[in-house]
C-alpha cells in the first residue's frame, strides 16, 4: 500500500518544525515554498540596517533536511487548496495530500492603503531587506551630493509601527547614522539624520509591560530618536508622511505597523479574523477538516484564557512541533497528544548597542543585560552552527570597532 502523503506548504519556523519532527516517520512529506532558503526574519532588520548580510540570517532548506531522507523539497508558489479533492495547487501542477500542514506566514497589512507600499515598504523577506538597505543608504549618498535645501529631507527616516520591528529598526538606523557612518562623509554629518518612530497608540511595545515600554522609548529618545505617540500616519507618498494633520518631509519610509496572514482562509473558505489568521481548533486543526492543520502567523491559536497567541517564532515552532507529534501518533494508532499547550518563555527587543528589554512575566529587565540574553537567545535560534559563529563574530566586531560590515548599495538603479 502507498505510504501517507503529508505536505507541509511553507519553510517557516512552523512549516521547518513540522518537517523536521517528522523526519523518519511512516509517511513521505513534501514541503514546499516559494523560496529555496529558511529566513531568520528577527534579524531581518539588521540586514535592512547594514548590519548583516542576507547569507548570515538564511540556510537552504535543502541543506538543512538533507539527512530527513522522507522528506522531499519542492520549489513552488501554492495558488490554492482544492479541500474536495486533497490537493495543493500550484502554478504548474498538483500535490495530492493526505494531510496538510498550512505554514504560510504573514504578509504586509496597510489598513487599506495598499497605495502606500510603494513610499513605505515592510520587512518580510530579503528582498524587502536589501531594498530597505538600499533606500537607507542612497539616502545618505544623495544628502552628500546635495545643496542644503533638499539635504534635510533626505536625511529623515520615518519608521512608522513602535511595536518590536519598529522599535529595532529606529534604533538600528540611528545607530548607523551616529556611530558606524559617522566619519564616513565630507559634506554631511549623519549625526544631524532625524529619526523619527510613529505610533498611533500610546506607547511603544504595547505587548510589554508599562516599565519595560517607558524604558525602550528612553534608550530610543538616548539614540536620538524621535518618539510621536498617540497620531496615526493619514498619508504616506513620495515627499514623506502626514502625521495627523502634520505633514513631515522624508526620503525614506518604513512600514513596521501591521501584518495580515497569508491567503490560506480563502483557500480553504475557513472563518478568520480580521488579520486573515484561520481559526484553529485546539488541537490546531481547521474546523471540519481534521486532516488539515494550521501553525504561526497562519493560524488563529487562542491560549487557556481564550487571548490569542503572538505571532512569535516561538510560538511558530512549538506549533510545528507539536503538529508533527498529532501526526506521528496518528500514523501509529496511539492517542493524539492533548490540546497545544503554548510555553512561555519571555519575549525580548533590542533597542540598540547595549540597550534591550526581556519580560520573562516573573522578572521583567532593561539594559545591558537584557541586550546580551537577547543576543544570546538570536544566535540560539539560527539554522547551523556556521551562522552562529559568523553572526556572532560580526557582532563583536562591530561592537569594538563601531564598523557596520554589510553597507552596500545593491539591486536595481545601483551601478
Amino acid at each position: 500500500m502507498a505510504r501517507p502523503h503529508i505536505v507541509i506548504i511553507g519553510a517557516g519556523f512552523g512549516g521547518l518544525s513540522a518537517a523536521h519532527g517528522l523526519a523518519g516517520a511512516a509517511a513521505d512529506v513534501t514541503i514546499v515554498d516559494q523560496r529555496n532558503y529558511h529566513l531568520f526574519q528577527p534579524l531581518l532588520y539588521q540586514v535592512a540596517t547594514a548590519g548583516l548580510s542576507p547569507a548570515q540570517i538564511a540556510a537552504p532548506i535543502r541543506a538543512i533536511l538533507r539527512r530527513a531522507t522522507n522528506v522531499q523539497v519542492l520549489l513552488g508558489r501554492v495558488t490554492g487548496v482544492d479541500t474536495q479533492a486533497r490537493t495543493v495547487v500550484l502554478e504548474d501542477r498538483r500535490l495530492s495530500y493526505d494531510t496538510l500542514v498550512i505554514a504560510t506566514g504573514a504578509r504586509h497589512a496597510y489598513f487599506g492603503h495598499d497605495e502606500w507600499e510603494q513610499v513605505a515598504p515592510g520587512l518580510k523577506n530579503i528582498n524587502d531587506a536589501t531594498a530597505i538597505r538600499r533606500r537607507i543608504l542612497t539616502a545618505f549618498e544623495s544628502a552628500e551630493a546635495s545643496d542644503e535645501p533638499a539635504r534635510w529631507r533626505l536625511l529623515t527616516f520615518v519608521v512608522i509601527g513602535g511595536g518590536p520591528t519598529g522599535v529595532e529598526m529606529a534604533g538600528a538606523i540611528a545607530e548607523l547614522a551616529q556611530v558606524a557612518l559617522r566619519h564616513d562623509f565630507r559634506n554631511i554629518d549623519p549625526r544631524e539624520a532625524r529619526i523619527v518612530l510613529v505610533e498611533a497608540g500610546s506607547r511603544v511595545l504595547s505587548a510589554f509591560p508599562e516599565k519595560l515600554s517607558a524604558a525602550a522609548q528612553k534608550a530610543l529618545e538616548g539614540l536620538g530618536v524621535e518618539v510621536r505617540l498617540g497620531t496615526p500616519v493619514t498619508q504616506c507618498d513620495a515627499e514623506g508622511v502626514t502625521i495627523g494633520d502634520d505633514p513631515l518631509p522624508a526620503a525614506t519610509i518604513v512600514w513596521a505597523a501591521g501584518v495580515a496572514a497569508s491567503s490560506a482562509a480563502r483557500w480553504l473558505g475557513a472563518e478568520h479574523d480580521r488579520a486573515g489568521r484561520v481559526r484553529v481548533g485546539p488541537d490546531l486543526t481547521v474546523p471540519g477538516h481534521p486532516e488539515i492543520f494550521c501553525v504561526g502567523d497562519t493560524a488563529l491559536a487562542e491560549d487557556p484564557e481564550g487571548k490569542p497567541l503572538p505571532g512569535l517564532a516561538p510560538v511558530a515552532k512549538q506549533q510545528g512541533a507539536y503538529v508533527a507529534r498529532t501526526i506521528r501518533a496518528r500514523l501509529a494508532g496511539q492517542p493524539e497528544p492533548g490540546p497545544f499547550r503554548y510555553r512561555d518563555y519571555g519575549t525580548l527587543a533590542t533597542i540598540g548597542r547595549r540597550a534591550a528589554v526581556a519580560d520573562f512575566g516573573w522578572l521583567q529587565l532593561s539594559g545591558t543585560l537584557a541586550w546580551l540574553l537577547w543576543g544570546l537567545v538570536h544566535i540560539s535560534f539560527l539554522i547551523g552552527f556556521r551562522n552562529r559563529l559568523v553572526v556572532l563574530i560580526d557582532w563583536i566586531w562591530s561592537y569594538a570597532t563601531f564598523q557596520s560590515g554589510a553597507r552596500l548599495i545593491t539591486g536595481p538603479g545601483s551601478y
